[in-house]
């Protein structure tokens, strides 16, 4: 990597000092509303772990009432409402913003850019999350209470519940973050098209950066069909009009097309950018370059475009024909292709490697061994005789969340993890790391495999009550979420007490490749001293293990 010499940066006298490019970020502008990707970035993510905190409290309140065969936690209305809120917010307000808050910090600084494309659209974008999700909770204080549905709000039953006040607030909560991430996503794709750093083609692009390009097309080609299938369910249910009414002649049916349209692929806005993750930290701590580069960024696309047609097998139960089941479960088999690719490329990419066992890499490894068992999972749900024979049991419950806990967020920790150096400029306590690891991964496994046992059982899903049957393995996996909640106390503890008293970190601790860890840590205001320019594609290792420069 060679530079260019820096000109025009405003704020830079002639000797170049109290340059915007050198000056550091102070923590007041950490509750301002900033036009740096950084500080964006760090908002992000600082609020939806704090979404994820109030996510996990309710989803331990369900488990909590699943222990025993009877009701005697909470009662119905309020359990209904807490696995709509509970899904709601790990979805929207957990997942896929916190992605789009790491992205938001490393984009610019992986394709050597100043800052993203529209900084003050990307403030404006954060800003809306907040009260999105303010207004979501809120529905909590209602006398009807919140919205009971489930996180898909299928009407009719959305429709005909006496709560309609929680759906009319669910509904303009999801309404207002998905303008936030349409937002984003017109930023992201212009960065990544146009703010490249000189010589950094799409071939030279770090995989993640791949990753964040797919998620983002897919947000803005999917996204507006959940959007418009919401308003249309909010007119039925303030306005009087029959979109989805079925008994006014309206087709519940077409919701479930709009709301999987998005859904679906949503599934693959939330999972593209943690394969981006487990792409940059398995080169780093095996010390090999990322096998098969090339084939991992075509796959990365492949799968985005795959997605968009997949979303009709979440339908094998509803009044679908014949010859749109067998298509689709085509289609959803065929996602296999692509994932299978980035399988192989990771444990190629380890195969012989010289391993580094540190807390990022276990995230990251047991994110990836999670996700091949989610996979296989998926291939059984994308066959059309064994979907109609699960479906809604526990089985799709446990694969579902082998995807979004046991993969997903297990690669959000391996994030956190390996960019925490680069954000804070501190390192965390590795043992506490490796304690939150093992309790986690222990935690997530003993949580969400009896829910397979369970569906294969017949067990439904969404019950509040069950068969006395099915209680060992409610109570295994109602343990396994207690455990699951503790492990995020180290967490919290090291994350928090490293970064106000953490030893100062080198500006690469992990001797990887990437152009963001050519910089300074916590990187400058204007991330670098001089515009790079790349002339290598990323993940180059020599003979001793230490990285090429790109």
């Amino acid at each position: 990597m060679t530079n260019t010499p820096r000109e025009g940066i405003a704020g830079a006298d002639e000797s170049g000092e109290n340059s915007l490019s050198t000056q550091q970020t102070t923590w007041q502008e950490y509750f301002s509303f900033s036009t740096d990707h950084k500080v964006i970035g760090v908002q992000y993510m600082v609020t939806t772990f704090i979404f994820f905190l109030i996510g996990g409290l309710l989803a331990m309140i369900i488990r909590g009432e699943l222990i025993t065969p009877k009701l005697d936690v909470v009662d119905r209305p309020l359990y209904n409402g807490l696995f709509t809120l509970h899904g709601t917010i790990m979805i929207f307000l957990w997942i896929i913003p916190f992605n789009v808050g790491l992205a938001n910090y490393l984009v610019p600084l992986m394709i050597g850019a100043r800052d993203m494309a529209f900084p003050r659209l990307n403030a404006i974008a954060y800003w809306m999350i907040p009260p999105g999700g303010l207004l979501l909770l809120s529905s909590f204080l209602l006398k009807s209470g919140t919205a009971q549905a489930g996180w898909w709000s299928y009407p009719p039953v959305s429709l005909q519940s006496p709560h309609n006040q929680g759906e009319v607030i669910w509904i303009l909560s999801l309404v207002i973050i998905g303008i936030s991430s349409i937002m984003g996503g017109v930023n992201f794709i212009t960065t990544i098209f146009w703010m490249r750093a000189p010589g950094m083609t799409f071939f030279r692009m770090p995989i993640f950066v791949w990753s964040i390009l797919s998620s983002q097309l897919l947000q803005l080609f999917c996204l507006p069909a959940l959007t418009g299938g919401l308003i249309l369910l909010l007119l039925d249910i303030t306005a009087g009009t029959n979109f989805f009414k079925p008994s006014e002649g309206g087709n519940p049916i077409l919701y479930q097309h709009l709301f999987w349209f998005y859904s679906h692929p949503a599934v693959y806005v939330m999972v593209l950018p943690i394969f981006g993750v487990f792409s940059e930290i398995l080169p780093a701590f095996s010390r090999n370059p990322l096998f098969g580069y090339r084939s991992v960024a075509i796959a990365t696309i492949a799968l985005a475009v795959i997605s968009t047609v997949v979303w009709a097998h979440h339908m094998f139960a509803s009044v679908t024909p014949g010859w749109m089941r067998i298509l689709f479960m085509f289609t959803s088999m065929l996602v296999a292709v692509p994932t299978g690719i980035k399988e192989f490329a990771w444990t190629a990419t380890v195969w012989r490697g010289r391993l580094h066992l540190l807390t990022p890499m276990l995230f990251a490894l047991g994110g990836v061994v999670m996700f091949l068992f989610a996979g296989i999972t998926g291939i059984m749900l994308a066959s059309t005789p064994f979907d109609l024979h699960v479906n809604n049991t526990y089985f799709v419950v446990g694969h579902f969340h082998y995807v979004v806990y046991n993969t997903i967020t297990m690669g959000i920790f391996a994030a956190i993890y390996f960019w925490f150096p680069k954000i804070t400029g501190r390192m965390y306590v590795e043992g506490w790391g490796k304690i939150h690891f093992w309790l986690t991964f222990i935690g997530a496994n003993l949580t969400f495999f009896p829910m397979h046992p369970l569906g294969l059982q017949g067990m439904l899903r969404r019950v509040s009550s069950y068969d006395p049957e099915y209680q060992w393995w409610n109570v295994l996996a109602s343990l396994g979420s207690f455990l699951l909640g503790m492990s995020t106390l180290p967490f919290i503890a090291n994350i928090v007490g490293s970064w106000l008293r953490g030893l100062k970190a080198e500006n690469n601790p992990w001797h990887a490749t990437g152009l963001e860890w050519q910089t300074s840590s916590p990187p400058p205001k204007e991330n670098f001293e001089e515009i790079p320019i790349v002339t290598e594609p990323p993940y180059h290792y020599n003979d001793s293990g230490e990285p090429d420069q790109p």
